[in-house]
């Protein structure tokens, strides 16, 4: 059964709190509620280690009346570091174990309705991963990665970031692009708002410091979901430069804090964005200059 809730409040959304960082830590302890009816969509990369992870998600849980979770690539690391040793698909499920036992929605969860101010809207987590087909003009997969051998742009996923028991990332991606795809197209006309690591189409990669980077950026298999799940917003982070965009006329926030590195840097700080009743007159610029993660 779809979940229900929500009949005031706001519907806010952060991202990349990266908390391994104090600087982060200091910004989580900062994000606050301005209603008791708020709900925080939270897309992804929290942390490294799992405690990290409980720690976050659990103080989040507390605060907010709804705290909606979609794992980064840096949650379905194994770094070792952590004392949590699984890989791949375990580590995902240990995780959402986790984020169940606090309260915490997830892309294995039923997809609940916001009732609030802009709704009603169906809250779609996503977990999709990507496959290496946000392509340089010209490259196949195998050249790509070996251009960013060369310069040295290669995300540590490619360390990292196991996909057992499938036999690559992007198998990985198929399979879950397969399942999601088989919920999705079991739901109402009830409009969405789409949460996804990546960017559900390839635009807001074109503007990376470093292009190449984009191969960990998604899928092209889902440019047209926006359109496909009629989504009034798209949340998503992971590019580390926050900034409102339209594509065919839906809205597109990236959400991320990033690096302390990145973020010090910027006229504004990190802060909650909010998705939802969408905010009245002109919708802010969020301007950066960042490099890729």
């Amino acid at each position: 059964m779809v979940g229900e809730a929500g009949s005031g409040g706001r519907l806010l959304a952060i991202s990349d709190l990266h908390v391994g960082y104090a600087e982060n830590r200091k910004v989580v302890d900062g994000l606050r509620p301005e209603s008791p009816e708020d709900w925080l969509l939270v897309a992804g990369d929290v942390g490294e280690t799992v405690a990290h992870i409980e720690r976050t998600l659990g103080t989040l849980a507390q605060r907010f009346a709804r705290v909606v979770w979609v794992p980064g690539n840096h949650e379905l690391w194994t770094p070792p570091t952590d004392e949590v040793t699984l890989r791949g698909e375990e580590r995902y499920r240990h995780v959402v174990d986790v984020c169940r036992r606090l309260g915490v929605v997830t892309p294995e969860d039923p997809y609940e309705v916001w009732r609030g101010p802009g709704g009603p809207v169906r809250v779609v987590p996503l977990f999709l991963g990507y496959d290496y087909t946000f392509l340089p003009d010209g490259m196949d997969q195998a050249a790509a990665l070996a251009e960013a051998y060369r310069q040295g742009i290669v995300c540590t996923d490619e360390h990292m970031l196991h996909p057992d028991p499938h036999p690559s990332r992007e198998a990985w991606c198929a399979t879950r692009l397969t399942q999601t795809r088989a919920r999705l197209d079991a739901l109402d006309d009830t409009p969405t708002v789409l949460v996804n690591h990546y960017p559900l189409v390839r635009e807001p990669t074109r503007i990376l410091r470093y292009p190449i980077f984009a191969q960990w950026c998604g899928t092209t298999a889902t440019a047209d979901w926006h359109l496909r799940y009629r989504a009034v917003v798209m949340v998503y982070g992971h590019l580390h430069v926050p900034r409102t965009t339209f594509h065919d006329g839906v809205r597109f926030e990236e959400v991320s804090v990033g690096y302390p590195r990145e973020w010090t840097r910027r006229t504004y700080p990190p802060r909650l964005r909010q998705i939802l009743p969408t905010p009245e007159g002109d919708l802010p610029e969020w301007p950066s200059t960042q490099p890729p993660r």
